[in-house]
C-alpha cells in the first residue's frame, strides 16, 4: 500500500475512521461499527498518521489512548462528520440520532431504569440502537468498547467523567408464604435463624453490596445468584429471606419487608463515561434520558413505606 507523503492533507475518509477508533478505544470495534476489517482500519490509521507526520494514538491497557496530536485530528474529524450528516440529509434528518451506544450496568438497573430510557429516546430517534451489557462490578480502569458505565458505590477511575447519579435502598423481604410457614422474624437475632437469597459471595466484586455479610454474618446462605431478578423470583418462591432492591421488591404484592428500621441499606448509583465518548451527540443524549428516568424513579428506587 502506498502511504501519502508526510504533511499532505488527511482524506475525510480516514479521519472519519480515526474518529471511530477515538470513540471506543480498539481497532476492532471501530471496525465492527464501520463494517470494515480490523487491517483495513489499521492501515487508514497508519495513513493518516504519515500525512499529519506524527502518532495519533498511543497503546494502554485494554486499548488505544489519544496522543496531543490525536485530540486534535479528533476534533477535525468531528467537523468532518457533521457536514457530511448535513449534506446527506434535510436539516431535520442532520438532527436525527443515529448509530450504536453501547453500556454496561446492573441487572435492576438495567432492566427499570437504561431499558424505559432507552425506549423514550428511541421514540424521538427511532433510528439509534443501545448496547446494554448487565454486570455487577466495579468501574473499568480501561473501558475500550464501552460508552457508558454503571457503577454501584463511587468510582475511582482516570481519564473519564463521574457522575452520581443517585441513590437506591436494599431491604430484607421475604415471600408471604415463607412467612406463613416458618413464622415472621420481629428481631435481628430471629432473623438471623433464616436462610438468605443474595449474592455469591465468593464472586461479589463491589464492596459496597457486601452488607449482609457485615450486618447479618450468622445468616446462612440458601440460594446465591450473581443475578438480582434470580434473588428476587428466589425470595418469592420460599428459598429464604431475601436482601432486595427495594425498587425490584416493591413491585411484587406477595413479598414482605422485614424490619425496615433495622435494615435500610442506601447505596449510590454512579455513571462513568468515557470524555471521548461524552462528546457524541447520541451518548450524551443518552445520559440525559437515564438521568431523567432516574429522577422520575427516585421515590421506587428508595422504597415504599412498610406501613403502607
Amino acid at each position: 500500500m502506498t502511504f501519502p507523503p508526510a504533511g499532505t492533507a488527511p482524506t475525510p475518509d480516514d479521519l472519519l475512521i480515526f474518529l471511530a477508533v477515538a470513540r471506543t478505544g480498539r481497532f476492532t470495534t471501530a471496525a465492527e461499527s464501520l463494517g470494515l476489517n480490523h487491517t483495513t482500519v489499521s492501515r487508514r490509521i497508519a495513513a493518516l498518521e504519515k500525512a499529519l507526520d506524527g502518532r495519533l494514538l498511543a497503546r494502554a491497557v485494554g486499548g488505544w489512548e489519544l496522543t496531543e496530536l490525536g485530540h486534535r485530528a479528533r476534533t477535525a474529524a468531528e467537523g468532518v462528520e457533521s457536514a457530511v450528516t448535513l449534506l446527506r440529509g434535510s436539516e431535520a434528518d442532520a438532527q436525527q440520532l443515529s448509530g450504536v451506544v453501547r453500556m454496561s450496568a446492573t441487572d435492576g438497573f438495567s432492566a427499570y431504569i437504561a431499558a424505559p430510557a432507552v425506549a423514550a429516546l428511541q421514540r424521538r430517534h427511532p433510528l439509534l440502537r443501545v448496547e446494554i451489557v448487565t454486570v455487577t462490578r466495579r468501574a473499568l480502569q480501561h473501558r475500550s468498547g464501552l460508552d457508558i458505565e454503571i457503577v454501584v458505590g463511587e468510582p475511582q477511575v482516570h481519564r473519564a467523567e463521574s457522575i452520581l447519579l443517585g441513590y437506591y435502598n436494599l431491604g430484607m423481604y421475604a415471600s408471604r408464604q415463607y412467612l406463613q410457614s416458618h413464622g415472621t422474624p420481629t428481631t435481628i437475632g430471629e432473623l438471623t435463624e433464616h436462610p438468605l437469597v443474595y449474592f455469591v459471595d465468593s464472586m461479589l466484586q463491589v464492596d459496597d453490596l457486601d452488607a449482609p455479610r457485615r450486618l447479618v454474618p450468622q445468616m446462612r446462605e440458601s440460594l446465591s445468584s450473581t443475578n438480582v431478578f434470580v434473588h428476587v423470583e428466589g425470595t418469592r418462591a420460599g428459598a429464604g429471606i431475601g436482601f432486595l432492591p427495594c425498587f425490584m421488591a416493591d413491585q411484587h404484592a406477595d413479598l414482605v419487608r422485614l424490619l425496615p428500621k433495622e435494615f435500610q441499606e442506601r447505596l449510590p448509583y454512579w455513571m462513568v463515561v468515557r470524555s471521548e465518548s461524552l462528546r457524541l451527540p447520541a451518548v450524551a443524549a443518552l445520559v440525559g434520558a437515564i438521568r431523567a428516568q432516574m429522577e422520575s424513579f427516585t421515590a421506587a428506587l428508595l422504597g415504599r413505606d412498610p406501613a403502607i
